[in-house]
């Protein structure tokens, strides 16, 4: 017998090792890629393009959000691997009426090191498991820092900026930024570019995903703001999972002012 609480508190149980497991998060069916399991991972989304291997050769549940969930039943999982924000609460808590699942709810660093832990309990990989989350804890502590305000963009049309409270923007306070948008009520908000000019910023980083920014957009913010604008790889700012093994060279890179 397996068991497990997962992020929301709720217990998992499993009589033996999963051997159909269904992902539901393109971070975490990477880190499932990188625990070695294989054949073991019978479905995935439509978004989880990494490795590509599977994503050519693995069955299709649909999107994050929008599951197929007659596809999902066939595959007939003994484990499926689902997120708070990335899936919808009626489709989890129907799945989860059928199936055991394991929900992750990741704000920080630390909160995807636990998750990496307990996947790595709920499917006999502990030891694969346990040494990425201590090398992520590493990385993290070395990380590059940088300075002054930033604004991160997920979207346009219309513009949208991501909050202190998400993954992300704990990703930007470990490396040294302060979000200019202080007092966001949500943790992603429309934006009018008009607001730059009253927030005090130094830089803005436009992500890749999910939506893919590029020179029209660049031009159409430097209307308003002459400072640094980076467009980023938006699964650097927000896979948590083994890709995480990856950021620390990645920030490196980054084409910013860093602190002294």
């Amino acid at each position: 017998m397996i068991e497990i609480k997962d992020q929301l508190n709720q217990t998992i149980r499993l009589e033996e090792t999963p051997k159909r497991i269904v992902s539901l998060v393109p971070s975490q069916t990477e880190l499932l890629h990188d625990l070695g399991l294989g054949e073991k991972v019978v479905g995935i989304t439509k978004f989880c393009v990494h490795p590509q291997i599977w994503f050519e050769n693995k069955t299709r549940v649909g999107g994050t959000k929008n599951l197929h969930l007659d596809e999902i039943r066939k595959l007939n999982p003994d484990l499926i691997i689902a997120n708070k924000e990335e899936n919808t609460k009626e489709d989890i808590e129907l799945l989860a009426t059928e199936f055991p699942v394991y929900i992750s709810d990741i704000f920080s660093v630390e909160d995807a090191c636990h998750m990496i832990t307990a996947i790595g309990k709920l499917t006999n990989t502990s030891k694969k498991a346990n040494a990425i989350a201590r090398q992520v804890r590493d990385d993290f502590s070395k990380l590059p820092k940088f300075k002054g305000r930033a604004l991160y963009f997920i979207w346009a049309d219309p513009y949208m900026v991501v909050g202190k409270d998400t993954f992300i923007g704990h990703i930007l306070a470990d490396l040294g930024f302060d979000n200019a948008i202080e007092n966001l009520n949500s943790r992603y908000e429309e934006f009018n570019l008009t607001e730059i000019a009253n927030l005090n910023v130094d830089s803005i980083l436009l992500s890749s995903e999910p939506f893919p920014f590029g020179e029209k957009q660049i031009s159409e913010i430097q209307k308003y703001f002459k400072g640094n604008i980076i467009l980023v790889d938006g699964e650097m700012f927000s896979w948590y999972g083994s890709r995480m093994l990856k950021m620390k060279a990645y920030f490196e890179n980054l084409k910013l002012s860093k602190r002294l």
